[in-house]
């Protein structure tokens, strides 16, 4: 099969791998369409926070890319819950299925991540992030990792169930009763966009959007938001406030990783409130814990899409509840993956999810 291989950090070669064979439990998914996450800039970039064999995954014969979809061409041994021939949607984790944390639920916060390989393997796999992803034409996955595309879903956007299931992950860990509840979500990158798009189908209300780019802002408006802020025009705490009659928020949906969001999400809740922090941070950031603790603020932190949160943004969208079809805005065909990548990386204004396609 074809395949984009990482070799330097920001060196990709398009090459010949074998086809990978499914094992028990395993499915052979010819991947159809596969979405350029911000995450794996960085990783093609610099390497984190992805990790091959307990190493950076430069020049180790690594693909990478994450948030891909396709259609089933093979089953593994003992393999009876899918048939050959159905579309899947593909979750990144698959945990050890071993540890505490997996058995809880939290996959995505594996005790053995990336313990896949020599005398020590666990059988941990993170498609993109700690075994091969989706800049190919074919992967192997778990069962556990699969969802169904329902009906009338195009391959660019099935590809987009896995940053819904995101979003939903988050507001899951936000306490998940969020009907009635007024949010605030910071950033409208593809995560942010897709929390706005999931809040509303819960019933949250008011939901609020911040960013510093209106034509970010107007496809949240599209997704749902009841309101949103330039945050470079003006102060966004204070605007929160105004809007929900001086009072904070229940919950922010921290999706920008900017220096100062920890802070301006914790300005934005009222006491008790309940910051998710879900995107990466490039720096470290001074916050402030006293008015943490003085206000007896709620923070958490996600890691993808856990607890099944994808199986139930898959239900949304076959409800007709959500439309993630506003986020994806270009696709390239696979073999233009590096110039695919320099437009979602260079074309602020207009890339929000750029696909490719074999």
């Amino acid at each position: 099969m074809k395949a984009w291989v990482l070799g330097d950090p920001g060196q990709l070669t398009l090459t010949d791998k074998p086809v990978p064979r499914p094992g028990p439990a395993e499915v052979l998914v010819r991947i159809d369409a596969c979405a350029i996450c911000a995450t794996d800039l960085d990783v093609i970039s610099h390497g984190a926070p992805a990790t091959i064999e307990g190493g950076l995954p430069f020049n180790r014969n690594f693909t990478p890319g994450h948030e891909y979809m396709g259609t089933i061409a093979a089953l593994g041994p003992t393999v009876d819950e899918y048939a050959v021939g159905e579309r899947v949607a593909v979750e990144i984790h698959a945990g050890c299925g071993r540890c505490e944390r997996c058995r809880q639920g939290m996959y995505t916060s594996c005790l053995n991540y990336g313990r896949n390989y020599g005398e020590a393997n666990k059988g941990h796999r993170a498609n993109g992030f700690t075994t091969d992803g989706g800049f190919a034409q074919y992967a192997v996955n778990h069962v556990n990792t699969l969802v169904r595309v329902p009906e009338g879903i195009s391959d660019e956007v099935a590809t987009l169930i896995v940053t819904a299931g995101t979003a939903m992950y988050g507001l899951d860990v936000l306490g998940g009763l969020i009907a009635g509840q007024a949010l605030v979500v910071t950033g409208a990158g593809p995560i942010g966009l897709l929390a706005v798009a999931v809040a509303k189908a819960l019933g949250a209300s008011p939901v609020i959007l911040t960013d510093i780019r209106d034509d970010r802002l107007a496809i949240g408006r599209r997704l749902g938001a009841d309101h949103t802020i330039n945050a470079s025009q003006e102060p966004a705490v204070e605007a929160v406030r105004r809007l929900n009659g001086g009072r904070g928020v229940h919950y922010v949906f921290e999706a920008s990783g900017a220096p100062n969001a920890v802070n301006e999400a914790i300005r934005m809740v009222s006491r008790g409130g309940r910051v998710c922090l879900g995107a990466f941070a490039h720096q470290p950031a001074l916050v402030d814990v006293e008015y943490i603790v003085t206000n007896n603020i709620y923070l958490f932190g996600i890691r993808g899409e856990g607890q099944s949160a994808v199986r139930r943004a898959a239900s949304l969208l076959a409800q007709g509840k959500i439309d993630p079809s506003p986020v994806h805005t270009h696709t390239f065909p696979l073999a233009e993956l590096p110039e695919a990548l320099r437009y979602a990386r260079d074309r602020v204004d207009g890339a929000i999810k750029v696909v490719v396609r074999p």
